[in-house]
């Protein structure tokens, strides 16, 4: 198993930052890393994503959303190809920080025979994916913040 973790503290109330982040059809105007995601944000539902790290190829792929908690937190389990061969568990979780910020925490925990394989890619491109995602959510969220 291999797990990466990024967080950031917004300057926004955890409902607009809520808001934003499953807002789907808005992903595409201020998202970075995951450009595209369609469907219903229920458990069980299959969701259609695009997504890739800033200046590479983006990957389709169809996760099963595994849990909806409104202003909390949810996640998606996406497979390639076929289950057990490179899995990825997309966890976003959202905490008060403060009077009017949240903590947004963005963590995938990925399984499979292939995870060894692309573990460098893992470090550095997904990684920064998460980090250049992250930081969009927080002026897109900031900036909201300031209009209301």
């Amino acid at each position: 198993m291999k797990e990466i973790r990024t967080e950031i503290v917004i300057d926004a109330a955890v409902n607009e930052v809520w808001s934003i982040l499953t807002d789907f059809s808005r992903h595409g105007e201020w998202n970075p890393f995951i450009r595209k995601v369609s469907g219903e944000l229920c458990q069980g539902a299959q969701l259609q994503v695009v997504l890739g790290p800033p200046g590479k190829r983006a990957m389709r792929f169809k996760p099963i959303v595994q849990l909806v908690e409104p202003e909390k937190a949810f996640r998606w389990l996406g497979h390639l190809f076929v289950s057990g061969l490179f899995d990825g568990e997309h966890i976003f979780e959202l905490e008060t920080a403060g009077k009017n910020a949240t903590r947004f925490i963005q963590r995938e925990k990925f399984n499979g025979i292939l995870v060894g394989i692309f573990r460098k890619s893992l470090d550095t491109d997904i990684k920064s994916g998460f980090i250049a995602m992250n930081e969009a959510l927080k002026k897109e969220a900031e900036k909201s913040s300031r209009q209301s």
